[in-house]
């Protein structure tokens, strides 16, 4: 495989932000699950990442509760010309001491514990400390982190959204306003708490995970056909549905249910018919639709990111997409990369 790669790039809402369609997202790097990611091999991930061509990195103040943005930050620091770093807020860090619960899904992670505040006063704390964290004065989008009710739960996430409402989101316009970040939005794995964020004002740019992908299309009415009318633009997270797409056994981060391992046992006899990968359907998939502007998969070493590469650059037949819309795997209305429509 050669070095430099031909990706295309796509605009981040009404922003001057154009990012690459496939990116790199720093969860995996961090050490989610209980694998865990050596340094040296996820400085050398992100070094791939940018000698290939792709300029969209993400990380967050979780991942690895403060690891993902140190190494991040370290990366790309020599690099911040014409790539483009999105953060989260939400979480607040404080140092930890003690033992790990048993269920604890970072491998290798920092001694920090994390304290939820979507606050403006958090925000703007949160912010700073990212900036401090990647050795960098800038970043480009930031994204409010994981609230909802999957996360939070219905009561969890009342007070929460509370704060978000009156002061959070007014901090995140306050950032954009002065030119310190360029785009806000809002990373999630649910889409309708994204619909309620559209009543508190304007977003630029969602990252939205697991609900747009070739196994599942929830999200596609009402959600992406405001995001066109509201000029604003998805960032694709989990497309492989957390290894379901790709060969693995977990969707939504856990063991997937028999109804979710048949589907996605038709979808892969309609990709064999075709002797085309499941995974290089499942990763050029999403980006058929108007709103979404980048695919943000997670590797873990160089090797995984050349395996994405491969899949990404699959010449994928016209009469493939037709099949899956035939068959009823893809929902009705969905656009397809051949021009057509489910």
């Amino acid at each position: 495989m050669s070095a430099k790669q031909h990706f295309s790039t796509r605009r981040i809402g009404m922003t001057d932000l154009e990012i690459t369609t496939l990116g790199l997202g720093g969860a995996s790097l961090a050490g989610i699950g209980s694998t865990a990611v050596p340094e040296a091999q996820a400085r050398a991930t992100i070094a791939r990442a940018l000698e290939v061509g792709i300029n969209y990195f993400d990380t967050a103040p979780q991942y690895g509760f403060t690891r993902s943005e140190h190494l991040m930050g370290d990366g790309l620091r020599s690099h911040r010309e014409g790539t483009v770093l999105s953060t989260k807020v939400g979480r607040l860090m404080k140092p930890f001491f003690g033992q790990r619960p048993a269920d604890f899904n970072w491998t290798g992670a920092f001694p920090f514990d994390q304290v939820y505040d979507y606050s403006y006063d958090a925000v703007m704390r949160s912010f700073e400390d990212s900036l401090q964290r990647l050795g960098l004065n800038k970043v480009d989008i930031v994204y409010v982190h994981d609230i909802g009710t999957m996360t939070h739960g219905v009561e969890g996430n009342r007070p929460l959204w509370q704060q978000l409402e009156t002061g959070g989101y007014r901090a995140l316009q306050e950032l954009r306003k002065a030119g310190v970040i360029s785009a806000i939005g809002l990373g999630v794995n649910e889409w309708e708490v994204l619909m309620s964020a559209f009543e508190l004002g304007d977003w630029d740019v969602f990252l939205l995970a697991g609900r747009y992908t070739l196994l599942e299309q929830t999200s596609l009415h009402p959600f992406l056909t405001t995001c066109i009318k509201r000029n604003a633009s998805v960032v694709i997270g989990g497309p492989f549905n957390s290894g379901i797409l790709v060969g693995g056994s977990t969707w939504n981060y856990a063991k997937a249910p028999e109804s979710i391992m048949a589907r996605v046992h038709e979808l892969e006899t309609v990709c064999k018919d075709f002797d085309i990968p499941l995974p290089a359907a499942a990763l050029q998939f999403p980006l058929t639709h108007p709103a979404v502007c980048n695919v943000l998969p997670g590797p873990r070493s160089p090797q995984e990111l050349d395996g994405i590469l491969d899949w990404w650059n699959v010449k994928i037949p016209d009469e493939l997409w037709t099949a899956f819309a035939d068959k009823g795997l893809v929902a009705p209305g969905t656009p397809l990369p051949n021009g057509k429509t489910a």
